[in-house]
């Protein structure tokens, strides 16, 4: 029988036996499939959340590995999802802000996911929005969806496109889902999902907001019932996965792009904000299994070349997962990093950089003693919220609400709102962050140590802000832009001056004007 199978190979063209040699290899070669939900932290049953109802995720958590710890870079929508397709962080990638102010990265030719898998020939494929500039950068081979779909139309499509693009061809594909859940506006119902939604009176709110006055509770089930529905969505998409009988060869991997749209959550580095669930499963290469390892977005395309592969990218800072996916014992880093420039413009401008170990966390605020002006932003749209879900009443709640709260939950808020150069918390003693350390006796060895290894950081990784004309002109930059219509046109010249150039036009740096015709509209939500 060898010698038929020899003769066999022998008598074949050459262009057959390479074009089966191809075959053998895309067999071998993993799929991978990301999938992506909005303004999320780990609030879903395998994390142990009480009031979360989300079965689907829960089994893929059960068949692969939880990662209890682990973080974004930047707790916003466009900042992180670069950084997961890039491997840098934002002050690396340059897409310091929301792509629909016109934020965009440094360079065109950055390399990133799509581009990689594409050139060892992958079919690569977007579902839902990409939201990062320029879009030309990222060459996917299949996109639909491409808005945010806030209003959630159509969420049987996600699903739908993707089983046509996992049975379109026999390459191994790379191909990422984007669900609109859980982003604002927290949609009670739709299309029937969920089935049976939960109401104010099922749940709390999450505790790192220290406060939960009755009149947030029916955004809180909303925000319950927007990842229930996510939950459904995604079972969906891996009923179609196992129905093209693709995925025992398929690396799949969920997690949110960032916390909650809460108090103390997203467009901050407060564990609300950067915290997020990430479950990877991978038949006969990740071992079932929880771990506790301090794990970030930007180890996710180390880890996805390396399955598939692909040669590394040089000079990346994140590392693949491999080792732990096995269940391995493996040296890993003692030190996570997280920062924050914006979010829209001026509206949510504070520039942050925080480290923290597996106890201390240490924030380091670029403008301390400044009003930091997303804290009364949030607290404006988190009320109007509530009114436009009856609480009439509710206007000036928030601030009443903390003000009645503990005293530690007043200065934490208070010290948001205003901060002080750096902040220091003790993770283990106050997950939360309601207690800045930073001028305690106590834990001066502990904040020393952290306050060098931060700048030890930003200066490893080149960070412009380290420069203060870089910081001063990106502060006149981003406060002198009031609407998304002035952002859009801007054309953003930090890109240039960050690294000496001067932008090719010059532009007055003093504060926009708002159209008064625009005030009149209904803010829309954020992206």
């Amino acid at each position: 029988m060898i010698r038929i199978a020899l003769l066999t190979l022998l008598l074949l063209p050459p262009l057959a036996v390479a074009q089966g040699a191809e075959a053998a290899a895309a067999r071998t070669r993993p799929n991978i499939l990301l999938i992506v939900s909005e303004d999320n932290g780990p609030e879903l049953g395998c994390y142990g959340d009480p009031y979360a109802r989300t079965p689907n995720l829960d089994r893929l958590a059960a068949a692969g590995v939880r990662f209890n710890r682990a973080y974004v870079t930047q707790a916003g929508c466009s900042q992180s999802r670069a950084s997961v397709l890039t491997g840098l962080y934002p002050h690396q990638h340059g897409q310091i802000g929301l792509a629909t102010w016109g934020f965009r990265l440094y360079r065109e030719d950055t390399p990133n996911l799509p581009r990689c898998l594409k050139a060892a020939g992958y079919r690569t494929g977007m579902i839902g929005k990409l939201h990062i500039n320029p879009e030309a950068a990222f060459p996917f081979d299949f996109r639909e969806i491409p808005g945010a779909n806030f209003n959630r139309k159509n969420l049987g499509d996600y699903a739908k496109h993707a089983a046509a693009f996992m049975r379109a061809g026999d390459e191994p594909f790379f191909l990422s889902v984007n669900y609109p859940e859980a982003h604002d506006p927290w949609l009670r119902q739709v299309a029937g999902l969920p089935e049976h939604p939960q109401t104010g009176a099922a749940v709390k709110a999450m505790p790192y907001l220290g406060i939960d006055p009755p009149e947030m509770r029916e955004m809180v089930a909303d925000y319950y019932n927007c990842l229930s529905r996510l939950d459904t969505l995604v079972g969906d998409l891996l009923a179609a996965l196992q129905a093209s009988g693709k995925a025992e060869n398929t690396l799949v991997m969920y997690f949110g792009d960032h916390g909650a749209d809460m108090l103390r959550g997203k467009r901050t580095c407060y564990e609300g904000g950067v915290r997020i669930p990430l479950l990877v499963r991978w038949p006969g290469h990740a071992k079932p299994q929880v771990r506790e390892e301090l794990v970030s977005t930007v180890d996710l395309l180390p880890t996805v070349l390396a399955a598939c592969g692909v040669a590394p990218v040089p000079g990346l800072p994140g590392r693949p997962l491999q080792p732990l996916l096995a269940g391995e014992p493996a040296p890993w880093r003692t030190h996570l990093f997280t920062e924050y420039h914006t979010h829209a413009a001026a509206a949510n401008y504070h520039p942050l950089r925080a480290v923290r170990t597996d106890r201390y966390k240490l924030i380091e605020n670029l403008l301390p003693d400044t009003v930091n002006p997303d804290c009364a932003d949030t607290f404006r749209k988190l009320e109007g919220d509530a009114v436009d879900r009856g609480q009439t009443r509710f206007k000036g709640g928030l601030p009443r609400a903390v003000a009645v709260a503990a005293p530690e939950v007043r200065a934490a808020y208070a010290l948001m709102e205003r901060p002080p150069r750096c902040e220091l918390y003790d993770l283990q003693a106050d997950p939360y962050e309601f207690h800045n350390l930073a001028n305690s006796p106590d834990h001066a060895a502990a904040y020393a140590e952290l306050r060098q290894t931060l700048a030890a950081w930003r200066q490893e990784t080149k960070d412009p802000l380290l420069d203060p004309i870089n910081l001063q002109r990106l502060t006149a930059e981003v406060t002198s832009v009031q609407s998304k219509a002035a952002g859009k046109e801007l054309g953003w010249g930090y890109p240039d001056y960050f690294f000496g150039r001067e932008p090719a036009v010059q532009r007055d740096a003093s504060p926009a004007t708002e159209n008064p015709a625009k005030k009149k509209k209904k803010k829309q939500p954020k992206a």
